[in-house]
């Protein structure tokens, strides 16, 4: 593999993470500036308290595909290796936490790390996919579903690469996007060790 095409690999995916579908999903819908809403965050938790549910969704939805196209652009230029996912894995939730065209502002990476995910192994959807709406709906701190499922898909990473389903350096990714993921909450980590954490909004209840 040639340092052009691991270059890329890392570049791409951090640029697909990059684009703020939750500030696109607001200005279309409610024509606001979601960064001037809630959290500022432009992820799918906010995008419910800028504008409702359906917006919530849609982002959601659109963050979690983007970290599926990253990963599948990543393996057309650099091939489908291990290497490939760690690099390009981290760099869409980068991009997503750090967007190249919010300023460096961005959401948490919790969406585009289940999309990450799921591309490279696809039987966690399973059970990363209904985690969002129990995260809203029954544990109510969007902060601490994410910092849950974070440290899931490390962990789910880990249990199939013991079974020999996968590499064991995929499990890095899943380390490493779990540490970006908790960077990015310290913030909420604070908050929720004082008990001043808002409640989420949620899901379908608007």
């Amino acid at each position: 593999m040639t340092w052009y095409r691991l270059f890329l690999a890392i570049l791409c995916p951090y640029l697909i993470g990059s684009i703020p579908f939750g500030y696109f999903v607001i200005r279309w819908m409610k024509g606001k500036d979601i960064r001037t809403i809630g959290s500022g965050r432009t992820g799918g938790t906010n995008a419910i308290r800028a504008g409702g549910s359906g917006a919530g969704i849609l982002t959601g939805a659109s963050d979690i595909l983007k970290g599926v196209l990253a990963l599948m652009l990543a393996w057309a230029i650099a091939g489908k290796t291990p290497l490939t996912d760690v690099l390009a894995g981290i760099a869409v939730v980068v991009g997503h936490n750090w967007s190249v065209f919010m300023g460096f502002r961005g959401g948490a990476g919790t969406t585009p790390n289940i999309g990450a995910s799921i591309a490279i192994w696809p039987v966690s959807a399973i059970w990363l996919l209904p985690m969002l709406p129990f995260g809203l709906n029954v544990i109510r701190y969007a902060s601490l579903t994410s910092l849950a499922i974070a440290a899931m898909i490390p962990i789910g990473l880990a249990v199939r690469a013991t079974l020999g389903l996968g590499p064991w350096l995929d499990v890095l990714y899943g380390g490493l996007t779990a540490l970006t993921v908790v960077w990015a909450l310290r913030p909420n980590i604070k908050r929720l060790i004082n008990g001043t954490e808002p409640r989420a909004p949620k899901l379908l209840s608007q």
